[in-house]
């Protein structure tokens, strides 16, 4: 079990009571996941006015929805393809709403570092997410890698809210082109074996 499956199941009893309340008032869970995109997106805006803080702990409330949307789907029996897909697709463009907001709050303040190492971590993002949907599209399992979307939106997140983002993003951006690796090299071995 990697460390944000065992997250995950640790922090499902505390968003159970949330799912319960959306599942009584009929809340479809695609519903749950575009509210988590538009929050997110709300966070880079902020981001991108200076406001590091208050982006941060945007992040932190609508961040967990992602985690909520599919626990809804499962106990509503409401887990579908295009359900999927759609989350997905909008955790991509979730967080590259984020990276746009920030490096345009770098650009601002012309600080070229800082704009660099945001690109340098949208792009591994980009790549961890690739590397699995394009393992999986081959019928390969890719769940590996030491930084997925939930370690990377936690240390961001802490990132914002504590200060020492140009380190957080340096962290970041060496981790996520590492975990894209991983997978590269977890895909080889398997299409070998």
């Amino acid at each position: 079990m990697t460390f944000t499956e065992r997250v995950k199941a640790r922090s499902e009893p505390f968003f159970l009571p949330l799912v319960r309340l959306l599942s009584r008032l009929r809340v479809h869970p695609s519903t749950v996941s575009v509210a988590g995109f538009i929050g997110v997106v709300l966070a880079g805006v902020i981001l991108a006015l200076g406001h590091l803080r208050l982006g941060g702990l945007l992040l932190a409330l609508f961040g967990p929805l992602d985690a909520v949307d599919g626990m809804l789907a499962r106990k509503t029996n409401q887990v579908s393809t295009f359900g999927a897909f759609l989350d997905s697709t909008l955790d991509r463009y979730a967080e590259i709403a984020l990276f746009l907001g920030l490096t345009y709050y770098f650009l601002r303040l012309g600080n070229h570092w800082g704009v660099i190492l945001c690109l340098l971590t949208l792009t591994g993002s980009l790549m961890v997410s690739y590397t699995r949907a394009r393992a999986e599209g081959l019928g390969l399992s890719c769940k590996v890698g030491l930084f997925t979307r939930f370690e990377r939106l936690l240390v961001l997140t802490v990132g914002l809210v504590f200060g020492g983002l140009i380190p957080i993003l340096a962290l970041l951006s060496l981790l996520t082109h590492f975990t894209a690796l991983q997978r590269i090299l977890h895909v080889r071995r398997q299409s070998r074996g």
